[in-house]
């Protein structure tokens, strides 16, 4: 299963938390990770968003579908990330769109097995996949992307 943790793209300041948009560079950085990641996803693939507008917009700018899951939303333990993605046994690629600490922690703990206070550049995006090596399951990093290095 490939897994990606897409921080959403820089947003406005100001309340309410979950009804800041994305700035104009917001929009350009997620333009850009929307266009690599199109580049290299698999045919089938399914998007899984935070409801929090930045996250929305940031989703959007892949132009697919995408679903809205509310326990993404800012404060999303690991726990709620992978269940979300149903990590490992999902059939098809998943793209998580949320927020930070949440999606470095959930890094953290996919590739260390322990949760720990992992960056995720706003925009960014870590692509995981797993595997199984004889009985050992492990979790490959495939790359890491930051918006101004696409």
């Amino acid at each position: 299963m490939d897994l990606i943790l897409w921080r959403h793209a820089e947003a406005e300041d100001g309340a309410p938390d979950l009804e800041r948009r994305l700035t104009a560079r917001g929009h350009k950085h997620a333009a850009r990770v929307a266009a690599w990641l199109l580049q290299r996803l698999p045919a089938k693939f399914v998007v899984l968003a935070s409801p929090a507008r930045r996250a929305q917009e940031t989703a959007r700018a892949l132009g697919v579908p995408l679903h809205t899951v509310a326990s993404l939303a800012p404060g999303a333990g690991v726990g709620d990330i992978i269940a979300a993605a149903e990590w490992p046994e999902r059939k098809c690629a998943v793209v998580v769109v949320g927020h930070q600490p949440d999606l470095g922690r959930a890094a953290a703990f996919l590739v260390s097995g322990a949760e720990a206070p992992w960056s995720l550049k706003k925009g960014g995006a870590w692509w995981l996949s797993g595997r199984a090596r004889g009985d050992a399951a492990q979790v490959v990093v495939r790359a890491v992307v930051a918006p101004e290095f696409v």
